[in-house]
């Protein structure tokens, strides 16, 4: 974990500097390339949330943990270059699956691999702002932020997304919000969570 903030921290404090370093991205998702800056736009303020690929693994055990299945909606907050959506629809048939990120260059970046790949018609990437995008249908959420907006992001998940609703994060977790399940893999802790039919009101603030 302690490596892990270091590494975000020099990340940040580099693409402040020099400005956001590109990527390339292999078919099979397993390259680890060094990372652009994705900026997170909020109502309040802009934070900067470094893009730190996922290995391929990693993302198979959180939609593992998730128990994904042919009805599920999967949305993913931050999704980078759109591996998550797209192995959730290609290896786990899900329904559909949503990318939320903010970064322009990202969004198309998935669109294309979508298409290459060959699962576009039930794949859609969306240019948003994580606090403005409506979350309501999904049954699934996937995750790799920073703490911070883990806890900035609860409220607004709890308040949206239905009972039952499987929501899994990669490294951080959402404060006194106890997980349902934790996971090791490969150095990595992933956390899921299940929402509940009622919301204790300690979590929605």
């Amino acid at each position: 974990m302690i490596f892990r903030q270091i590494l975000l921290l020099l990340i940040t404090v580099i693409s402040t500097v020099f400005g956001s370093v590109g990527c390339t991205l292999e078919r099979n998702f397993e390259a680890e390339a060094q990372a652009p800056v994705s900026v997170i736009k909020t109502q309040k303020k802009r934070a900067n949330v470094p893009y730190v690929p996922t290995p391929q693994r990693v993302v198979e055990a959180m939609l593992e943990l998730a128990q994904v299945n042919s009805n599920d909606v999967i949305y993913d907050l931050g999704s980078g270059d759109g591996r998550i959506p797209i192995t959730a629809v290609k290896k786990y048939n899900v329904r559909r699956a949503v990318g939320v990120e903010i970064n322009p260059r990202l969004v198309q970046e998935s669109r294309t691999n979508a298409q290459k790949i060959g699962v576009s018609d039930r794949v859609e990437f969306k240019q948003q702002d994580l606090f403005q995008t409506n979350f309501r249908d999904a049954t699934v959420v996937t995750l790799y932020l920073l703490p911070n907006l883990n806890l900035r992001l609860r409220p607004k998940l709890l308040k949206e997304l239905k009972p039952g609703t499987r929501i899994v994060s990669h490294s951080f977790d959402m404060g006194n919000w106890k997980p349902q399940q934790v996971v090791r893999i490969r150095g990595r802790t992933l956390y899921l969570w299940v929402v509940p039919e009622q919301i204790p009101p300690n979590l929605t603030s």
